[in-house]
């Protein structure tokens, strides 16, 4: 369960990195790619904060993930360099970044779902009673 203060710092975080994504991290690795904050999990004593990603690159391809991941890497220091301006902080967390999931396994279990054959309620058959008492 994340504390009240390690979930508004995430949330911070969030909003810096998404931003700074938009406007000013050029490299080329993300080029190309829509790429949204997700989440970030702050550690307990703020000194680690891993921020998920959604990586949309126009092909399902792993690839493009997986750099888009190496780019955002090598644009830590600059993301935390604008963290510790914005957010007054004794020390700025480090960042690990992560490609969230959560979209690709959403889709895959409704597709189970669709995939199993379940009836409606009103045609699934209902035990009758028979009306004794045992």
């Amino acid at each position: 369960m994340k504390g009240h203060r390690t979930g508004r710092l995430g949330e911070e975080i969030k909003k810096i990195v998404g931003a700074m994504l938009i406007t000013e991290v050029k490299d080329p690795r993300l080029q190309g790619k829509i790429i949204s904050v997700t989440d970030v999990d702050v550690s307990r004593d703020g000194s680690y904060a891993t921020c998920y990603v959604s990586v949309m690159a126009g092909t399902n391809d792993k690839t493009a993930e997986e750099e888009a991941v190496e780019g955002l890497r090598s644009a830590t220091g600059l993301f935390r360099k604008e963290i510790g301006k914005q957010v007054k902080l004794r020390r700025v967390p480090e960042l690990t970044f992560k490609i969230d999931n959560s979209l690709e396994y959403g889709l895959h279990i409704e597709n189970v779902i669709k995939g199993l054959d379940i009836k409606p309620e009103e045609e699934v058959e209902s035990p009758e009673e028979d009306g004794e008492d045992e």
